[in-house]
């Protein structure tokens, strides 16, 4: 009763007192294990927060969050898809092979771009890779 009381009239200028005040134990954060590290990894070099990795491989981003989460591989239905949208191998996904090995291009939103690109007809493609080269050529020259 007197902690219900502490709790609806303060006495004094005193801190307020509150339940997670009283040194109730709190969960340990869980580590991420190596294999959901590589995952989370990946996707975030290639730009992409869950959900549109999720969409981009067509399954939920809970389930992305499990398999980042977990030591547990995702499906084999799904690892083709992650590889490919995550522009590695599913053995380099694993962690069978190094990621050194990477195949050099766009990856996420930008493959995703340039794939949509790609379905134009040519004479916008020309337009699209003149915008694009000539904010690489700005890019470089400000970065030098």
């Amino acid at each position: 009763m007197v902690f219900m009381q502490a709790l609806i009239s303060p006495s004094g200028p005193g801190p307020e007192i509150r339940p997670y005040d009283l040194g109730m134990p709190q969960r340990a954060p869980k580590t991420r294990p190596a294999e959901g590290e590589r995952l989370a990894d990946l996707r975030r070099a290639a730009g992409l927060t869950q959900v549109e990795f999720a969409k981009l491989v067509g399954e939920t981003q809970q389930n992305i969050t499990f398999w980042e989460h977990s030591d547990k591989p995702p499906r084999s239905d799904v690892l083709p898809k992650m590889a490919k949208v995550l522009g590695c191998s599913v053995e380099q996904l694993l962690g069978i092979s190094p990621l050194a090995d990477r195949r050099p291009g766009p990856v996420g939103k930008t493959q995703r771009a340039f794939e949509e690109v790609a379905r134009l007809p040519r004479s916008q493609q020309d337009k699209i890779v003149e915008i694009v080269e000539a904010l690489v050529d700005q890019y470089r020259r400000k970065a030098s």
